[in-house]
């Protein structure tokens, strides 16, 4: 066979090399097409939005003639009619905050999240959770003023509340928090006591006094909801009870006054959702991990001391289980609410 000739070679080595570029070479070229093609759209668009820009209003005023601008719309006039502009903007901007024509004011001072509230017995006093760790009573004797007397209580270091009620009237509250170590009950009193002279000026009531406390009454398990009522029923001397849920199975049953601990029922569920006491302290309604609804009553002895607690009834009805809601007691009616 004849032997290749050195030129043939050669013409072999730069066919390779041409070969070997050509790769990177066309996808370094098919990659600048790509970026360009989307360049191209990006300005094409930025160029349709700055199209489609309105004229300031600031802008067409000096382009306009004299002739077409309305009589009176001077320099002077154009600020009386800026200004009325403002205030109609103010009057729309403080009607559009009211959700509801029934809608009367907003409490304000809150640092975060309300977990619960309770009214008092007479309405004239608003008590509120919140995730910042205060309790915050607001005096709404009259509901549309601009300012309200506001009372702050800073529970103990570590306990953060997580439910309330009031307690004999609208004089003292329980507040229920969870700290470290379980959960734990205070009761403070003369929270509805009128402003001092000293601090009158300054909007704000003075300090309660913690009467009685209770340490992990729930274990670690934290209070889900506090419910109270006065016992008028049967033998029940009018003293106020009050009952805490805890997230487990127990609920706990309290002398508002005293603090004394009158007795526990459980719901023998997985867990509690809430629970609730009826008005005239003779029932004790709780919502669980199932979809009825357990009650029981409260037998007072005739020194009006709670004799017993036995369950009476268990309404069923409800497809599906309970939500962290509400249960609704009056005298002789029981108004559950349920995810169906």
């Amino acid at each position: 066979q004849p032997h290749p000739s050195p030129l043939s070679g050669e013409k072999m080595a730069a066919v390779q090399v041409a070969s070997g570029l050509s790769v990177p070479l066309l996808s370094a070229l098919l990659g600048g097409a790509v970026a360009l093609v989307f360049l191209a759209g990006y300005l094409r668009r930025k160029r349709a939005d700055i199209a489609h820009l309105p004229p300031s209003a600031a802008a067409a005023a000096p382009d306009l003639p004299k002739q077409v601008r309305p009589a009176g719309q001077n320099k002077k006039g154009g600020g009386h009619a800026r200004v009325h502009h403002h205030h109609a903007s103010a009057a729309d901007k403080e009607a559009g905050k009211k959700h509801h024509h029934l809608d009367v004011n907003t409490l304000r001072g809150h640092t975060d999240c309300v977990t619960a509230l309770d009214f008092s017995s007479d309405a004239c006093n608003l008590a509120t959770v919140c995730a910042d760790g205060v309790v915050r009573v607001f005096r709404i004797d009259d509901a549309s003023s601009k300012s309200f007397k506001i009372l702050k209580i800073n529970l103990p270091a570590g306990a953060h509340p997580t439910a309330i009620a009031y307690s004999e009237g609208s004089s003292s509250v329980v507040v229920a928090a969870q700290a470290l170590l379980g959960s734990s009950l205070y009761m403070y009193a003369d929270v509805g006591a009128p402003p001092t002279g000293g601090n009158k000026q300054q909007g704000k009531l003075s300090p309660p006094e913690i009467k009685w406390d209770h340490k992990k009454i729930h274990g670690k398990e934290s209070v889900l909801n506090l419910a109270a009522a006065r016992a008028t029923h049967g033998t029940g001397d009018g003293s106020t009870i009050v009952i805490s849920c805890s997230e487990a199975t127990d609920i706990k049953i309290w002398h508002g006054k005293s603090g004394k601990e009158l007795g526990t029922v459980d719901t023998n569920q997985l867990k509690n959702n809430m629970a609730d006491i009826s008005p005239n302290g003779r029932f004790i309604a709780a919502a669980a991990f199932t979809a009825d609804v357990k009650v029981w009553e409260i037998v007072y002895s005739k020194d009006s001391s709670v004799k017993e607690v036995h369950r009476v009834m268990q309404l069923k009805g409800h497809k599906v289980k309970f939500l962290p809601a509400y249960i609704l007691l009056r005298k002789f009616q029981t108004i559950p609410v349920s995810r169906d």
